[in-house]
């Protein structure tokens, strides 16, 4: 368990235009190179100019509001063990992100509430009906007739902005811009909401809204609102503040870029802890990352006589598997055809 302590004034979290990567090849390079640096030196960056429509944003904030103000037997409905695929409602306390190692002393369950949701496949698919994550399976509630169509709009517009930035990543590993493509052909794309409640005294100790973690997959993009509270560690090992800033997503590497990129980018340690603002706060992450049978290997340009193999193979799939089993602790195997 990692105990809590304040983090020093932020300092070192970059922000990234992406307004060049839209212009030409060299506004693309250029904007790689920030890239890479943030990569190395925190793992997290800002991006604005993302081509998001604020609109969009502003409605899936809507959505997630006028969800969890549902009543819980509601919610409790479409909880995300209902689902072959872990989609769905997960209830406060649901998760641990503190217990990821199993040598750490055991960490008081998450203070926030949950609904996740995937890509839908149509009917006819070669995976549609398959027990994959991510694929299918997505639970719906009842009383929120206009819920499913915002998910799926907002679910394809982050999917673009993802694919863009995993161009601009294979650009910023020596790579050509196209390099990932294959493997993001029909990609895991978890949407995931998040009302994380005030904290009071009489919380439990040590018990926050996300206790400190890595990210699992490929990349995240969050959307958060106002309220602040999310934390990231840098290389120095210090808490930084992950301050909200306007019209802009904020983007880290999960522990399955860092495995693929043989170490040389960071997939950082952060928390969230809502102690300051009195109220609840929101936040839109969605996580991005490779087809399920996807196999991992280092990256060419990540490995050489100084910077040998680190990590096994793997598939994206067998990975992701045992990160879930050290969260929630249990098994989630994908179905056969993954």
């Amino acid at each position: 368990m990692i105990i809590y302590t304040p983090p020093h004034p932020p300092k070192s979290i970059p922000v990234v235009d992406l307004a060049p990567s839209f212009a030409d090849a060299s506004g693309q390079a250029r904007v790689a190179q920030d890239i890479h640096r943030a990569c190395r030196e925190t793992g997290f960056f800002y991006v604005r100019h993302h081509d998001v429509p604020q609109p969009l944003i502003d409605a899936q904030f809507a959505a997630a509001k006028a969800f969890f103000d549902l009543p819980l037997e509601q919610k409790m409905a479409i909880h995300m063990k209902n689902s072959p695929t872990t989609a769905g409602y997960e209830p406060i306390g649901g998760q641990a992100l503190d217990s990821q190692d199993a040598n750490a002393e055991a960490a008081p369950p998450d203070l926030k509430e949950s609904f996740y949701c995937g890509l839908e496949l149509p009917e006819g698919h070669p995976y549609a009906g398959k027990q994959m994550r991510s694929f299918g399976y997505n639970q719906w509630p009842a009383a929120l007739p206009d819920f499913r169509a915002q998910m799926i709009a907002y679910h394809a517009a982050m999917r673009g902005l993802g694919d863009r930035l995993m161009s601009l990543l294979a650009l910023s590993l020596d790579l050509p811009a196209d390099w990932f493509t294959g493997y993001f052909d029909l990609p895991v794309g978890t949407l995931r909401m998040i009302k994380y409640p005030p904290q009071t005294r009489d919380d439990v100790f040590n018990q926050i809204g996300a206790g400190a973690h890595t990210d699992w997959g490929g990349i995240t993009l969050l959307a958060q609102d106002d309220s602040g509270g999310l934390e990231v560690r840098n290389i120095a090992g210090e808490w930084l503040e992950a301050t909200p800033i306007p019209g802009t997503y904020v983007v880290n590497l999960g522990d399955l870029m860092a495995r693929w990129t043989n170490g040389l980018y960071n997939s950082n340690m952060h928390r969230v802890k809502n102690n300051r603002s009195g109220h609840d706060r929101y936040s839109l992450p969605f996580f991005y990352g490779p087809r399920p049978d996807a196999f991992i290997a280092p990256i060419p340009t990540c490995v050489d006589d100084q910077h040998p193999r680190l990590f096994e193979d793997c598939t994206a799939s067998q990975h992701m598997s045992e990160m879930f089993r050290r969260s929630y602790g249990y098994e989630y195997r994908e179905s056969a055809g993954a």
